[in-house]
């Protein structure tokens, strides 16, 4: 009778415990996934955030223009621009010509507290790199140069297009839309945004 009450009271045994760990595992690797999830999704959340922005600024910069310049103006079949690939035209205003780019890369790098934005474009002279760098402490230093910045482990890559159309959705305006996408892993979904002026 002694033994069988000693025996009661030794503790757990192999088998409780290996049910407790495996419990315990499945309580973690919930967790863990769950983690996971959170991040993609507050990295999603940022894209989204960031391009939004860079849509909104394309169309701010490009409402400020005259509707004769030549950046706005739609010269040749209604359309000018293209959202599925980079597109260049070549657009009359009066009686000259002017190259015109539908397309742009914006690199955004945070680092010690300042957030740095590269615009990349072209003119006749080659590609362009202007930077524009916003310090905590307000102070904006704008710069261009015709060799591209260099990059850090967060800098993100945005790609920005826009389409022009004529007498679009009425005659006498403008639509002007912007599409976003960023180069990041994993993929993120792209970002557009639309205006009409006159």
């Amino acid at each position: 009778m002694s033994h069988h009450k000693l025996r009661s009271k030794r503790g757990f045994t192999l088998i409780e415990t290996m049910i407790a760990i495996t419990v315990l595992g499945v309580g973690l690797l919930a967790m863990a996934a769950l983690i996971a999830k959170a991040a993609v999704t507050s990295s999603s959340s940022r894209y989204m955030s960031t391009q939004s922005l860079l849509a909104s600024e394309k169309l701010d910069d490009l409402n400020r223009l005259s509707s004769s310049d030549p950046d706005i103006a739609v010269t040749s079949g209604g359309t000018a621009g293209n959202l599925t690939s980079d597109s260049s035209q070549t657009v009359t205003v009066g009686a000259t010509n002017y190259p015109v780019d539908y397309f742009d890369q914006v690199l955004i790098s945070n680092g010690n507290g300042a957030i740095t934005e590269t615009l990349t474009s072209s003119n006749a002279s080659g590609t362009v790199y202007t930077t524009i760098t916003h310090s905590p402490d307000g102070q904006v230093l704008q710069t261009q140069s015709n060799t591209a910045p260099a990059s850090s482990a967060d800098t993100l890559l945005f790609n920005r297009r826009w389409v022009i159309e004529q007498d679009v959705p009425v005659v006498g305006v403008r639509r002007i839309t912007v599409l976003v996408t960023v180069q990041a892993q994993p993929p993120a979904a792209p970002f557009q945004m639309s205006m009409v002026r006159p």
